[in-house]
């Protein structure tokens, strides 16, 4: 007879700790925050400002006390630098550790610095030569003989899909990757790549990687709907308007930090997502309000936090307890005018009414006209644990 399980009581554990699926097609477990590499590191220091090693080394290892396992990266992030510093960090911490994270990295853009003699041509794109460069040299810096998650960083618009599925699926069967991703692309080239990989017996796309957030929304229009279709899992940055939400005492240091990627909709959807928090009391913050708020949205969902210090960190951790309600979700969807687009807009033109990042039959106008009808709901999100 099996001895039975016990279960340590005495402390309370944190809400990273409680691993879950990245997908339904993929059923590594992992932490419902990943840990964003782009920042670890002194190379980029003159737009991302510098994190040392020591300070990078503090935060990855307080993202592991607290159950952190999922770590995001890529071969150009630092040019290279962010996967030297997460492989030198798994390999001096512990002989299990590379077992017990996962690491998702990519390819496609050059790590080769600005002004450098090499001849960059083949060490970027999504074609097969940029692939095998950059795997063998992620491998390495890395310090494995394995990726968890390996995506194609975005798409280039000229590599054909077959190239790119078969090529992929060789670094599977050679082990040297588990998972398979891909970031910023049109819905149109996953679903083609996938349909691909199935007809063909070949390893398709487990989970897409984007940006989304209560500033811009723009994967509601076909990448969340494609990713429920696909049983794909979701991986997404700029969760925090890339630094720029926060509490309105904060708005002067906004405004100094000017960013290509901001939207115009930072300012006023801080003051929602800061009466969000106060409602919802000590513990929240616009921050933790704005992770809550995309993780309650879709299933399969899981913010890449990109914090530069420990105290960041566990601010973000904290977006785990909050449970937002549906007129919490509402409000925040409702602090700019954000268009689906056509066809959507032609054929749902009261918008959709489940909350859930995409439209359904019950929006569609024509089908509404004809009597009233129930529907299946789709999958909802996993709601924070109360324990």
């Amino acid at each position: 007879m099996a001895s039975p399980t016990t279960t340590d009581t005495t402390t309370k554990k944190s809400p990273l700790s409680r691993h879950r699926h990245l997908s339904p097609l993929s059923s590594v477990r992992i932490s419902p925050l990943q840990l964003g590499g782009m920042s670890l590191g002194t190379t980029w220091s003159d737009r991302l400002g510098a994190v040392p090693k020591s300070s990078a080394f503090s935060l990855l290892d307080r993202f592991y006390s607290l159950g952190g396992n999922f770590i995001d990266t890529a071969n150009a992030y630092q040019a290279g630098q962010s996967e030297e510093w997460i492989g030198e960090w798994m390999a001096t911490r512990s002989p299990t550790r590379r077992s017990e994270m996962v690491i998702a990295t990519k390819y496609t853009l050059s790590p080769i610095p600005q002004g450098s003699s090499i001849q960059e041509s083949n060490f970027g794109g999504n074609g097969t030569k940029s692939m095998r460069v950059s795997i063998d040299e992620s491998l390495r810096r890395l310090r494995t003989d394995y990726i968890d998650i390996y995506y194609v960083h975005a798409w280039d618009y000229s590599t054909n899909i077959e190239e790119l599925m078969q090529s992929l699926n060789h670094l599977v069967a050679q082990g040297k990757v588990l998972y398979l991703g891909i970031s910023d692309a049109p819905a149109w080239v996953v679903s083609k790549a996938n349909t691909y990989a199935r007809v063909h017996g070949l390893r398709g796309f487990s989970v897409y990687q984007g940006r989304y957030g209560a500033t811009c929304r723009d994967l509601e229009r076909e990448i969340i709907p494609m990713c429920r279709e696909e049983g794909m899992g979701l991986c997404v940055w700029g969760v925090l308007g890339n630094g720029y939400l926060r509490s309105p005492n904060t708005a002067a240091e906004r405004v100094r930090n000017v960013s290509h990627l901001l939207t115009g909709h930072e300012e006023h959807v801080s003051l929602v997502l800061d009466t969000v928090a106060k409602r919802h009391g000590e513990g929240a913050s616009v921050t933790s309000v704005a992770i809550a708020y995309v993780m309650q949205k879709t299933p399969y969902l899981f913010p890449i936090i990109g914090g530069r210090t420990v105290e960041q960190l566990e601010e973000n951790v904290q977006a785990l307890s909050l449970d937002l309600t549906e007129q919490d979700v509402r409000e925040i969807d409702a602090a700019y005018p954000f268009d689906l687009g056509f066809p959507h807009s032609f054929l749902c033109p009261g918008g959709y009414r489940d909350g859930g990042g995409c439209p359904g039959p019950q929006d569609v106008a024509f089908s509404r006209a004809m009597g009233e009808f129930d529907y299946v709901e789709g999958g909802k999100a996993i709601r924070p644990f109360k324990g």
